[in-house]
């Protein structure tokens, strides 16, 4: 065993010597040369490793994701021949085979639409629109990247492997920005995406390659069968790129010790999660609107009580019935809201006053179960007035 953990720690110095070296500028082939000498195989859990304990020393995420594609050019010849012993990812609905299927889709796209229309574009024989066309087809990816961003990267983290979403993230935030780019330029029919539109689906074939050869490796080996069946139940809701929804999965194994994280006997299990109670109320305290909730018996049953309220709410209101919150002159007004809102007239009502300088934006929404049946109504207040005077952008973090 110790031969075996000595091995494997030598295999990750030696992976981060040879990351060090591309950093200091050492050429591909110089760094191939070297791992050719020095492996004969390496795990994708390796790389991982290395990765990590590079950020850990002090190497800054964006300069190992500088790297990132020379890492995989580097290690592809070695990685090519490790496949999971048993491999889920062939099994139809479980979320590593929709990856790889999402990533057939993409190959195709590339291999029989967009790079013929690219080489047409460059003879002259096809139109820049159709050029523009054929990349934005393309740009259904996003949804490829944001499941694997939201569901396969968290649950990564909680195994606390955190360098290898960092680095992929930024990488795919870049392949973003120039699918982005490329597609302008195509709609503008300038000739410069010839260039830039090959770099970036070298790219985008790149990342399908370290998604299966580096993330799904890393993501078998460490995820139990209750955390993959969640991946597999949320992924409906960010959708999916260039495949149909697919088919139900259900894990073999339903051992309750497989979950994740389990709230304690003093936390409330939500849908989406577990709070403890003070964390609720401190949440709901910090959100900048004024939440006040009347039941379904029309009576007020909790208001929040944030630092700069807009109405005034003492605890007495708690049970109170809301027509009797109200001044006479609205009463009529608020009846008659409520009463839509239970008849499934409407989801909700705005207001919008001026008071003291300020621009109060009031939204009443119906509040529904599952089945759509009526709970009450939550009223939501914020002065708006410093929204409304926000111009242009901000990407920088206030002094």
């Amino acid at each position: 065993m110790s031969r075996e953990i000595n091995n494997s720690l030598y295999r990750q110095q030696v992976i981060k010597d040879l990351l060090r070296k591309l950093h200091e500028g050492h050429t591909v082939d110089e760094v191939k040369q070297r791992f050719a000498d020095a492996f004969s195989g390496v795990a994708a859990s390796e790389i991982s490793a290395a990765e990590q304990a590079l950020i850990a020393e002090g190497m800054p995420v964006s300069e190992v994701q500088r790297l990132c594609d020379v890492h995989s050019a580097v290690f592809r010849g070695s990685m090519e021949e490790i496949r999971a012993p048993v491999d889920p990812s062939q099994t139809p609905g479980h979320p590593a085979h929709t990856l790889r299927q999402e990533n057939r889709a993409i190959q195709k796209l590339i291999r029989e639409h967009i790079r013929p229309s690219l080489t047409a574009f460059e003879a002259g024989t096809r139109s820049a629109s159709q050029l523009a066309e054929a990349v934005h087809a393309l740009l259904p990816l996003d949804r490829h990247y944001l499941r694997k961003e939201n569901l396969f990267f968290p649950y990564l983290e909680k195994h606390n492997i955190t360098a290898p979403p960092k680095v992929m993230w930024g990488v795919d935030d870049e392949i973003r920005a120039a699918l982005k780019a490329s597609a302008a330029l195509a709609a503008a029919g300038d000739a410069a995406v010839i260039g830039r539109l090959t770099e970036t689906l070298s790219r985008v074939e790149e990342m399908i390659f370290k998604e299966e050869n580096i993330l799904l490796p890393m993501l078998l080996d460490t995820l139990n069968p209750q955390e993959w069946k969640r991946i597999a139940d949320e992924s409906d809701e960010l959708g999916y790129a260039l495949i149909d929804p697919p088919v139900r999965w259900e894990p073999v194994s339903q051992d309750p010790s497989d979950a994740v994280a389990r709230p304690d006997d003093q936390s409330l299990r939500l849908p989406t999660g577990f709070l403890a109670l003070n964390e609720i109320t401190a949440l709901l305290n910090t959100l900048p609107v004024d939440i006040t909730f009347v039941g379904v018996d029309d009576t007020v049953r909790y208001f929040s009580q944030g630092a700069e309220r807009v109405f005034p709410r003492t605890g007495a209101i708690i049970g109170r019935k809301v027509a009797n919150c109200h001044p006479p002159a609205s009463v009529r007004i608020v009846e008659g809201i409520i009463a839509d809102l239970k008849a499934g007239k409407k989801s909700h009502e705005d207001f919008w006053i001026n008071r003291g300088g300020r621009l109060l934006y009031i939204r009443y929404y119906a509040v529904r179960d599952e089945k759509g049946e009526y709970l009450g109504v939550v009223e939501v207040t914020q002065d708006i007035a410093p929204i409304q005077k926000i111009t242009g952008e901000k990407r920088l973090v206030s002094e």
